[in-house]
């Protein structure tokens, strides 16, 4: 099922609030991890420009705070997160998620200190393996899992009963679906024209010259 966007919003605006708010139970819990993952061998550092070799991302956009997990993270929740708005069509499609993922990339760099720890412990928690299999009941890496086992670990998280899922959820398909469907290109898909001809004309940000 398609996790519906929060429209017009970029995701560096949400930089203001707080995605995790998890107490102190769950606070503790992601600081382990974290931890754990950074002692077990996970990727801990940004993944900067990517080889050319990798045919999902642009090999000239450099990484500043996503890791190449975290990459590989997304490359798997986003077509279970937008759903049907993904085209078929092999390169655009391909396109539209290595997209994605920079955009999500551009705007953690953007997020306040505070909310970027929280992330950082929520994509760890994810990556592990240990924490992997047993929290979020993925049994395969990433790069391995498909769109239905990456929906169904959603909406695992979604109706859960434990606040620091549900807060993961929101978390992850929040900056997903602002990352995507704040792009022009997506804006049609969520029903918004575009901002005024008016606007365009008279601000600064939409003119290319």
């Amino acid at each position: 099922m398609p996790h519906l966007p929060h429209t017009q919003e970029t995701v560096a605006d949400m930089d203001r609030r707080s995605f995790l708010r998890t107490g102190l139970g769950g606070a503790f819990f992601l600081g382990t991890v974290s931890v754990t993952a950074g002692l077990s061998g996970c990727a801990t550092t940004p993944a900067g420009r990517l080889e050319t070799a990798t045919p999902q991302t642009d090999a000239g956009y450099q990484f500043q705070f996503l890791t190449r997990d975290d990459i590989e993270l997304f490359r798997a929740l986003l077509p279970a997160i937008v759903g049907p708005a993904l085209t078929e069509e092999p390169e655009p499609r391909r396109q539209a998620i290595a997209g994605t993922i920079e955009r999500i990339d551009q705007g953690m760099v953007r997020f306040g200190p505070a909310n970027q720890k929280e992330l950082r412990k929520l994509f760890d928690l994810l990556n592990f393996g240990l924490t992997r299999v047993t929290v979020a009941r993925v049994w395969s890496s990433w790069p391995n899992v498909t769109t239905s086992e990456a929906d169904a670990f959603l909406e695992r998280w979604r109706t859960s009963g434990i606040g620091l899922f549900n807060n993961g959820y929101i978390a992850l398909t929040k900056i997903s679906n602002v990352a995507f469907y704040g792009h022009p290109e997506h804006w049609h898909l969520s029903g918004y024209p575009g901002p005024p001809e008016w606007a365009v004309n008279a601000l600064p940000q939409f003119n290319n010259a």
